[in-house]
């Protein structure tokens, strides 16, 4: 009786390491990046990109190799000589997501209007925001079958 036991429990162990999340290549993530620096109020922002072969991992739904393509992002800064830029990547399996994400991104640095007894006014702008094409620079699929 005590045999099956350990045999039932072996197998439950098995199956459940090998029921883990597995990483797959999508077809189209659709991803922008953003760079900001500590030192100035300027910001740039690329365009929403289809980036096709990227990697995914099946139970999270999170974009693997992340860094490197913030590091794409971050060596394109540098060659356009503004270092020390930090470097982030959004993504989304679909347009409608990424775009809900860009704007929402956006919103945060553009100047904002507030109604004060019925007047509109303008807020000062704290940033600048400079955007990047994608004739510029595009994200390069990261190859993440190993």
């Amino acid at each position: 009786m005590r045999i099956i036991k350990y045999i039932t429990l072996a197998l439950l162990v098995t199956v459940s390491l090998t029921a883990g999340a597995k990483n797959v290549k999508v077809p189209h993530v659709y991803m922008f990046g953003f760079a900001a620096s500590f030192q100035d109020s300027v910001i740039y922002m690329t365009d929403i990109q289809d980036v096709q072969g990227a990697w995914m991992e099946t139970k999270s739904k999170f974009l693997l190799g992340r860094d490197n393509y913030s590091y794409q992002l971050k060596n394109y800064m540098e060659m356009q000589e503004q270092p020390q830029r930090v470097c982030v990547v959004f993504f989304a399996k679909n347009r409608k997501k990424a775009e809900k994400m860009y704007v929402k991104l956006r919103k945060k640095y553009l100047p904002t209007t507030s109604k004060k007894k019925g007047k509109k006014r303008q807020a000062p702008t704290l940033y600048e925001i400079r955007y990047i094409t994608a004739q510029d620079f595009t994200f390069e699929p990261v190859d993440m079958s190993e």
